[in-house]
């Protein structure tokens, strides 16, 4: 092992050591942790993310991940020709837009997420806010004056 090397098992190590109190305090309890669709983009914070999910459930904190996907939704709208359309730094999202976020937000990157979990040694499992009626959604109206 290089002197690199051991000075990062070393640092593992005592971050380790001094996350013990906040595992032990939290052991049995549900985390749910925000993932945005803007740090998708980057493989190693995927990797990254994905092995801090699978340690909190190693120290027996029980993860819930929910996922944006945003900016993945925007991209495969412009691909397919779709307008983004934003009022107040919310997506209108009618019809056509809803298909494509579920394809994209379900059939992608939940997916991709899975995986990174799964590439990282956990068990997970993907499903929508749609499933089961696990989220309901209300449409926000908004006049202008």
């Amino acid at each position: 092992m290089s002197v690199s090397e051991d000075k990062t098992m070393l640092a593992k190590a005592e971050t380790l050591i001094e996350a013990l109190p906040f595992f032990q305090r939290y052991a049995g309890r549900t985390f749910v942790v925000k993932y945005g669709g803007h740090a998708m983009g980057d493989p190693e914070a995927a990797r990254d993310f994905a092995e801090d999910i699978v340690l909190l459930k190693a120290v027996g904190i029980n993860p819930v991940v929910v996922h944006g996907g945003g900016p993945q939704i925007g991209a495969m709208l412009k691909k397919l020709g779709v307008e983004s359309t934003f009022v107040d730094g919310l997506r209108v999202t009618d019809k056509a837009t809803a298909e494509v976020a579920e394809m994209v937000l379900s059939g992608a990157i939940n997916k991709e997420l899975v995986g990174w979990i799964a590439n990282a040694g956990g068990k997970a499992i993907g499903i929508s806010g749609k499933d089961g009626g696990l989220v309901k959604a209300t449409k926000v109206t908004r006049t202008t004056k």
